[in-house]
């Protein structure tokens, strides 16, 4: 899945930078930005079920909640360093026509690790209060009502509840209103960014559970209908005549945009793990697989390539043909720096192993 949004994130970048003003009018162009709405739900979601897998594990280790909280929440944190260290790469790299301001613009990398910290702490509330075979389900309960508790809040958010009274640099992490006064829809605040997150936390706690364990393809069959379920209520919906909020925008704050794009997540699960388990990735190497082990790095450095002042073409004047050729060239070109870190760490691994056998040979001498 982490493979797919990165595939997703480059054809959305490569053909938003590069395609001429006439391109952007296609109906090519319409659908390729369309599948851009995917990727940093993807990348939220996964950080959800990622984030359960780690939890529990820790969990089933008699870690107190304390310790849970203190190791995920950490983990957050370095990611949400992470995303300020790029904000200042680009600043740097853009010197001279780069606005300061860009310095503190919310971006996917700053939402995904405010969002661990935040579940962290509703993990760690659940765990102190929760014991037993019930705990799982407790923490699923509590990833659905805050995943749909921060999506409810966001139209009002950015609209009649605005917190104007903060700072511009921490209310564009409520809505994304940077410095420019009004919310902006292409940058990444908590809500409604957050609850993509929470609901992969809550859909990972259901497929640790022991049911979903002890019935293999069967959860993952039922994430699948239950996405197709979301989508059909939430079109229902967006169809009604009345609507619950005074500023209703379907595209940017809606709950029933949030509710299909959830169920386009499950199911984009659900068919990821059967193509896993009994399709093509079965047959050996897997591209996707392999950028998704080094997401995080295939991110960081693309963005060079596609918007930034190393552009391998040149913006805003490309055809179809010639930014799809592009397309291709970064595709290849993060497949080779991801299979050349996975080696690097391989070989690291490998070493350090090497030297703990020859420490213990010694010992043991």
């Amino acid at each position: 899945m982490r493979g797919l949004a990165c595939l997703l994130m480059f054809q959305t970048h490569c053909y938003d930078s590069w395609l001429a003003p006439a391109a952007r009018k296609t109906t090519f162009f319409m659908w390729s930005q369309l599948g851009g709405t995917l990727p940093a739900p993807l990348f939220l979601f996964i950080a959800g079920i990622s984030f359960a897998m780690v939890t529990d594990k820790l969990r089933l280790k008699g870690l107190p909640a304390n310790q849970i909280a203190r190791t995920t929440i950490r983990r957050g944190t370095e990611i949400f360093v992470f995303g300020l260290l790029f904000r200042l790469q680009e600043f740097l790299i853009a010197w001279g026509w780069a606005p300061w301001s860009d310095l503190l613009r919310v971006d996917v990398l700053n939402v995904i690790g405010m969002s661990m910290m935040l579940m962290g702490a509703v993990c760690w509330i659940v765990l102190r209060s929760s014991r037993g075979p019930g705990t799982r389900f407790a923490l699923a309960a509590s990833g659905v009502a805050v995943g749909l508790g921060i999506s409810m809040l966001t139209p009002l958010l950015w609209t009649v509840w605005r917190p104007r009274w903060l700072p511009w640099p921490l209310e564009s992490y409520v809505n994304g209103v940077h410095n420019l006064g009004e919310p902006q829809a292409w940058l990444f605040p908590i809500f409604p960014w957050s609850a993509f997150a929470f609901l992969g936390l809550a859909l990972g706690f259901f497929l640790l559970s022991d049911w979903a364990r002890r019935h293999g393809a069967v959860p993952f069959l039922l994430a699948g209908v239950g996405g197709v379920c979301l989508i059909l209520v939430a079109r229902w919906l967006d169809a009604r005549p009345w609507q619950l909020y005074p500023v209703y925008d379907f595209w940017h704050t809606s709950p029933n945009f949030f509710l299909i794009r959830v169920g386009l997540l499950m199911m984009i699960l659900a068919a990821v793990y059967g193509w896993c388990r009994w399709g093509a990735g079965q047959w050996g190497f897997s591209p996707l697989i392999q950028l998704g082990q080094t997401s995080l790095l295939v991110y960081w450095v693309h963005i060079e390539f596609v918007y930034g002042r190393f552009s391998i073409l040149a913006k805003r004047a490309q055809d179809i043909r010639s930014a799809s050729l592009g397309l291709l060239v970064i595709f290849l070109a993060m497949l080779v720096l991801s299979l050349l870190r996975t080696s690097l760490k391989d070989r690291g691994s490998e070493a350090w192993a090497s030297g703990l056998r020859g420490r213990a040979g010694r010992g043991e001498g």
